[in-house]
C-alpha cells in the first residue's frame, strides 16, 4: 500500500496516473496547499522541499519526493513504463529532467502570472508565453521522431509531461500550432488508466 500526498495539480495528478498504469494499491492523502499544510512539520519531514507530490510505501515508512523521482522509482520497481536497458532508461531520465527543469517550471510561472498574479505584469506574461511555447516546440520536434516523447514506447516521460502540456487553454497556447503535440495529447488521454488517474486527483480535493 502507497500513500500518495498530492494536490489537484499537474504534478499532482502525475502520480495517480503513474499508480493507474502500474495497478498498484495506493490511497490519497490531499495536501491543502491554499492552506498552507505543505509548510506543516509533518509534510516538511517527508518533503524537506514543501512541495507535492510525496509517495510513501506504508510498508517500509520510506518516503520518495519530486515527482520525476517517484516516477522513475515506480516504473523500475515495477518493470513497466521505462525500458529494461541501460540506454533506454538514460533516454528517460532526460527527458524526466528536461520536464522538471523546464516544462514545469516555466509553465507553471506562465499560469501563475495569467491567473493568480494579484497585478498584470507584461513583462513576465511576454517571457512565460515565449519559454512556454518554445518547450511546445520542443515536444513537437521530438515528436516528429518518435511516436512518443523518450521513443516509440509509452513511457513515464509521456506521464511528466501529459498533465503540463494538456494546460495549453490555461496557458493561452493555441495548440493548433502543434499538431503533433496535439495528436499525442489525444492518444495517450485516451488511455483508461490516464483518465481514471485525473478523476482521481480531481475527486481528491473534493473529499
Amino acid at each position: 500500500m502507497y500513500t500518495a500526498h498530492i494536490a489537484d495539480t499537474p504534478n499532482g495528478r502525475k502520480l495517480t496516473i503513474a499508480l493507474e498504469e502500474l495497478e498498484l494499491d495506493y490511497r490519497i492523502r490531499h495536501v491543502r496547499l491554499d492552506a498552507g499544510e505543505q509548510y506543516s512539520p509533518s509534510f516538511e519531514h517527508i518533503s524537506p522541499n514543501n512541495k507535492i507530490p510525496v509517495l510513501v510505501d506504508e510498508a517500509s515508512g520510506q518516503g520518495i519526493f519530486e515527482s520525476g523521482a517517484i516516477l522513475f522509482h515506480l516504473a523500475t520497481a515495477g518493470g513497466r513504463l521505462i525500458p529494461a536497458d541501460a540506454h533506454g532508461q538514460s533516454l528517460v531520465l532526460q527527458w524526466l529532467f528536461l520536464q522538471a527543469a523546464s516544462a514545469g517550471p516555466m509553465l507553471g510561472q506562465l499560469w501563475w502570472f495569467r491567473h493568480a498574479s494579484p497585478q498584470e505584469n507584461a513583462q513576465a506574461l511576454e517571457r512565460y508565453t515565449r519559454e512556454t511555447q518554445r518547450i511546445y516546440r520542443v515536444i513537437e520536434r521530438r515528436l516528429a521522431a518518435s511516436s512518443y516523447i523518450a521513443g516509440d514506447d509509452y513511457t513515464v516521460a509521456d506521464i511528466a509531461f501529459y498533465p503540463w502540456l494538456l494546460t495549453y487553454d490555461e496557458l493561452g497556447i493555441d495548440i493548433r500550432d502543434y499538431p503533433r503535440v496535439q495528436a499525442w495529447l489525444g492518444k495517450v488521454g485516451e488511455r483508461p488508466a490516464v483518465a481514471r488517474g485525473l478523476r482521481k486527483a480531481s475527486e481528491s480535493a473534493h473529499v
